[in-house]
């Protein structure tokens, strides 16, 4: 049997992020989560918290915060808000690999911590590679970390 595969889900709210979820939820022999974030969504990220039971969540609107902290208060999952503390849910060390799935600029910072952290990236979020790509490969090489490219359209 092969090892649990740890992923964070950065932008698990959207379109590939519920994809994600959804195949997670389908093979918990093969796969867990350990860290949830989506920008505003809270009800969606609320609801992927109480199914996949991850080890912290982060609403990037940060006034969504209290919704979701007094939602989750009943289970052991630490909530966090804000870009600065998405980003540092990245290098969380229970993780493997994160799944960038956020849109726009606002994956750059937290996959270059998980980069810098050594996790293996499922790159979803072609921006990223659009805005900073020279960046975020040298990182990749430097810290031996594959970018694994994932299809949106599959």
């Amino acid at each position: 049997m092969s090892q649990l595969k740890k992923i964070a889900i950065l932008g698990s709210t959207g379109s590939i992020g519920t994809q994600a979820v959804d195949v997670i939820q389908r093979h918990p022999e093969r796969f867990a989560v350990t860290v949830l974030t989506a920008y505003r969504n809270a009800q969606l990220l609320i609801e992927q918290a109480r199914l996949l039971r991850p080890q912290a969540v982060a609403i990037g609107d940060e006034s969504r915060y209290e919704e979701v902290r007094a939602a989750l208060a009943d289970l052991p999952i630490a909530v966090h808000a804000g870009e600065a503390a998405t980003t540092e849910l990245m290098a969380l060390p229970e993780t493997d690999m994160v799944l960038t799935a956020c849109v726009g600029f606002a994956g750059l910072r937290p996959t270059l911590r998980a980069i810098e952290s050594g996790k293996a990236i499922a790159l979803a979020n072609k921006e990223t590679l659009v805005v900073a790509g020279e960046i975020v490969m040298a990182q990749a090489r430097k810290h031996q970390v594959p970018i694994i490219p994932v299809d949106s359209e599959h």
